[in-house]
Order: structure tokens, then sequence, then C-alpha cells
């Protein structure tokens, strides 16, 4: 879902040729969620062609920003120190009933956003 909100962020933004999405998970699913899914085409996105994967750390060391969804076993102290890891601390949505997907739906869209703003405020993405 954060992925999906992030690369609209940088579309509406014209950021795409200074930010770079990368998305995955410590333990990926073997698939998107139904309910992420079905989630997530409510709010105008078509998710069912994506397979979550895998996200190696030194791929993360790479990165200038980790957001974290709160399920994660991520060991932010195994990504190098000028990484800014943003700990969301969400529910996971798996097994939620389909309103409880849309909250967290919503939360990760507001966060998503609202990181796009405190960048374009930085003038990080400038």
């Amino acid at each position: 879902m954060s992925a999906a909100f992030a690369e609209r962020e940088v579309d509406r933004r014209g950021l795409a040729d200074r930010v770079e999405i990368l998305t995955g998970g410590t333990h990926p699913a073997d698939h998107v969620h139904e309910g992420v899914v079905a989630a997530m085409a409510d709010a105008g996105f078509d998710l069912s062609d994506r397979t979550p994967r895998e996200i190696p750390l030194d791929e993360l060391r790479t990165c200038d920003y980790v957001a974290t969804m709160g399920c994660s076993t991520l060991n932010v102290d195994e990504v190098r120190d000028d990484v800014d890891v943003r700990d969301w601390a969400l529910a996971d949505p798996d097994g939620q009933d389909p309103e409880a997907v849309r909250e967290i739906r919503d939360e990760i869209e507001d966060r998503v956003v609202a990181l796009f703003d405190e960048l374009e405020r930085e003038g990080v993405t400038a």
C-alpha cells in the first residue's frame, strides 16, 4: 500500500527524476492479501498484479529513508547510520475485516503524504 501511495506522490509532485521507490519486506507474503487488493481498488489502485518481495539489507543501506509498517523484523541498527528509518507501527492488515484494512490504508496514505510534504519543506526533493 505504501509503495502505491508513494508512487502516486512521485507522479503528482513531478519527482520521477529525483525519487526512487523501493518496496519489499523482511519476510514477505507469497501474495498481496485479498483484503489489501480490495481496499486499494476502492481507492483507485490496482495491486492485483503485484508480488511481495524480500528487500535485502544491502539494498536498504542504499536508501535515504526507510519506512517500516510495524510488523517488520528489520533490525534498524543493521542499516547505515545516515538512513532515516521511520517505524510507523501499523497493524498488519492480513486477516483484518474490510473496515480495519481501509483504516490501515488511510493511515498509510496520510503518513506517505506527510513524509513527502516534509521532504519538500526541507528541500530534499527540490
